[in-house]
């Protein structure tokens, strides 16, 4: 094997994870071109729904998105961080953190939460966060609000499900 043909496979075994990881995916949830994944880690938690008004229905209710917990876990499933919100942080070990705006979701199995793309502030202090440009959430497992009925009796009620989801960290190239 010559150089060249040694150079091109390099090139294609370092550009795989990036294209692989956006293959399937729909398209509102991808990230734009120029963009590399720095991280990816398995999220494993809970989400926390209240039972509240529907907004603009008067005496209808429905179970409202409260806010996620969940150890980010590395590959391996050594703990390389923490999820948590509001609003949503990603706070990595090494205690670099960011927050984002979600840019959009849209659906993925049933029974699932959505898949989401979200645009990262600049990361709070230096470590595995700085540089995140963009945080998918992907391979969902759970997460949704609860099947139990949420009525004026049991407003104010909280439930807690479990979820796993993989968010993958992006930076520019």
């Amino acid at each position: 094997m010559n150089a060249k043909t040694l150079l091109c496979l390099t090139g294609l075994l370092i550009a795989a994870p990036s294209a692989f990881a956006q293959a399937g995916l729909p398209d509102s949830i991808k990230v734009p071109d120029g963009h590399k994944l720095a991280m990816q880690t398995t999220g494993v938690g809970e989400i926390t729904y209240e039972c509240r008004d529907k907004a603009n229905a008067a005496g209808q209710t429905e179970w409202t998105f409260v806010g996620p917990k969940a150890v980010l876990n590395d590959r391996n499933g050594q703990q390389v961080g923490t999820y948590f919100g509001p609003p949503a942080t990603w706070q990595a070990k090494d205690g670099s953190t960011i927050t984002g705006t979600q840019l959009a979701v849209a659906p993925s199995s049933p029974g699932n939460l959505p898949y989401q793309l979200v645009k990262a502030n600049p990361a709070e202090g230096k470590g595995a966060m700085s540089g995140v440009t963009y945080i998918q959430r992907v391979a969902l497992k759970g997460g949704v609000a609860p099947a139990t009925p949420c009525t004026t009796a049991n407003k104010g009620a909280k439930e807690v499900v479990k979820y796993q989801a993989d968010y993958l960290f992006w930076a520019a190239n």
